[in-house]
């Protein structure tokens, strides 16, 4: 697996039993890169912009992608940058 790139800190990464469970370990590495590269997945052009500004801010960053198999799960960069966490919506 490859070095994860991140713009921002990410904190300390943890998973919901959940996602652990659902997801394959490898699309959660795959996402989780493209989350620190500023790469939103599949929000709406209003919640991208939302997220390119939290950059400056300092707020809450979410992103949103499927798995391999069409599973919606998201990653979540608290506002203090203590910790993200993926999670499928019905975690949250």
């Amino acid at each position: 697996m490859s070095e994860i790139i991140q713009s921002f800190p990410f904190g300390r990464v943890i998973a919901t039993r959940n996602a652990i469970d659902t997801i394959p370990a490898g699309d959660i590495a795959d996402a989780l890169d493209r989350h620190g590269r500023c790469d939103w997945g599949d929000l709406s052009p209003g919640d991208r912009e939302l997220n390119d500004d939290s950059l400056d801010s300092g707020d809450r960053l979410l992103s949103s992608y499927r798995d391999r198999n069409g599973v919606s799960f998201w990653i979540i960069t608290e506002a203090d940058r203590s910790s993200t966490t993926v999670l499928l919506p019905q975690d949250y």
